[in-house]
């Protein structure tokens, strides 16, 4: 096992090689071959998925479960328009970023660069692979996907016929390469790989996610789970902010840019907490609020210090209320996890410090935490929501897939 993890490492160093010298138009090829062959596979794409669907069925894993396994016509037909999306982009690669002279003429910038190889461990839903494969292809990179073992006949055959439009189009079909073992043995092994996987990206559970950073020896990227905060301040406009509170918890509550606690300003607090919990009731969510939230609202239930924490991804929220803005943002700090944040205000002045103060990687003003989305946010598409500070924070499109270097110009100078 160890020896063909090694030989798929060197396959992807190879690849990503030959994907840092393609043009643009051979990458934007070679995603319009991935859109069309999907088409011309449903059937056997189709096939693959209810093998896997059935094993999971029999295993009597939940519902919810099942329906992200599930590759319906709806499904692929959004792995198409998403290569054709990704394929639209325009390319980073080999862009100038900035550039400045020098006292001695030396003319010096960043050019953006692929990553090299990027791996991704992720479980469950199978589009994953076309979607990271897509963004992976279009910064130049080389891909190792692990997908979970719920999902293998899946994802083997979605790898297939990315890895037949790369030849399509004289890129490497290696530049797409998939772990073809469910043994969870193999994870560990490929966390290993530092001289030929440049960086890991986990997408699942928080328990996967810390298994790989763990374990890993190669930077990882990471998002350990969303925490995330709506402040109604008390300059803050009620029927916008119920607006918001709503499509924040209500609209899909299984998402990590779900809201998962409300905290209001004491001085607005008898007035919109009872207006707040009638909608939310209606909505079918269950309320834990502190002592001062349960005297308005006598039907929720009492919050713990781990609700605080929780990420629920259910129709349950946390509710509390502060006495300041201050407050509000110590709470954040103390129990977020540097996903997404939200204050409804109209008072300037205090939207800025919010913005300023607040350190996750989306800060909004007057508007839902679901907004933290690539496609939302203008990226096309995204591998995912980094809440590492370091190189990517926040949703990761194709140009956090690169990197950039240092370049310099010159007509002869030398060092004295």
């Amino acid at each position: 096992m160890r020896e063909e993890i090694l030989t798929l490492g060197r396959k992807a160093r190879e690849a990503a090689q030959a994907m840092a010298r393609a043009g643009s138009d051979q990458k934007r090829e070679a995603l319009e071959f991935m859109a069309r062959a999907l088409e011309g596979e449903r059937r056997a794409i189709g096939e693959a998925n209810d093998l896997d669907v059935c094993e999971a069925e029999g295993k009597g894993l939940s519902g919810a479960k099942v329906d992200r396994l599930r590759l319906s016509e709806k499904v692929v037909r959004e792995m198409m328009g998403g290569l054709r999306e990704v394929a639209a982009l325009p390319d980073p690669v080999g862009e100038i970023t900035r550039m400045w002279t020098r006292p001695n003429g030396l003319r010096v910038g960043r050019m953006r660069i692929p990553l090299g190889v990027v791996g991704i461990v992720y479980e469950s839903r199978p589009n994953v692979t076309v979607d990271a494969a897509a963004l992976c292809i279009k910064a130049g990179n080389a891909v190792v996907l692990r997908g979970g073992s719920e999902a293998f006949h899946s994802n083997t055959c979605l790898a297939r016929i990315l890895r037949q439009a790369l030849q399509q189009a004289d890129l490497p079909a290696d530049a797409v390469q998939i772990v073809g073992t469910t043994d969870r043995a193999a994870v560990l092994d490929l966390l290993k790989l530092e001289d030929y996987i440049d960086v890991m990206i986990p997408r699942g559970g928080e328990e996967l996610i810390r298994f790989v950073a763990e374990n890993a020896r190669m930077p990882v990227l990471k998002h350990y789970k969303g925490v995330c905060h709506v402040y109604v301040d008390d300059e803050g406009d009620f029927d916008m902010a119920e607006k918001i509170c709503l499509n924040a918890k209500v609209q899909r509550p299984g998402v990590c840019n779900a809201m998962e606690t409300l905290l209001v300003h004491a001085a607005i607090a008898d007035r919109f907490l009872p207006r707040m919990a009638a909608a939310f009731r209606e909505a079918g969510v269950q309320l834990r609020g502190c002592e001062r939230t349960r005297l308005l609202v006598p039907d929720c239930q009492p919050a713990g210090e781990e609700d605080w924490y929780a990420e629920y991804l259910d129709l349950v929220l946390a509710v509390r209320v502060v006495d300041s803005m201050e407050e509000a943002i110590r709470h954040i700090a103390a129990y977020g996890s540097q996903h997404t944040e939200a204050i409804v205000t109209m008072n300037f002045e205090k939207a800025h410090r919010f913005l300023q103060e607040v350190q996750s990687s989306l800060v909004l003003v007057n508007a839902s935490t679901r907004f933290n989305d690539g496609f939302q946010l203008g990226l096309g598409a995204e591998i995912g929501i980094s809440t590492s500070r370091i190189h990517a924070f926040g949703p990761m499109g194709v140009e956090e897939l690169t990197t950039t270097k240092f370049i310099a110009l010159g007509n002869g100078q030398i060092r004295t």
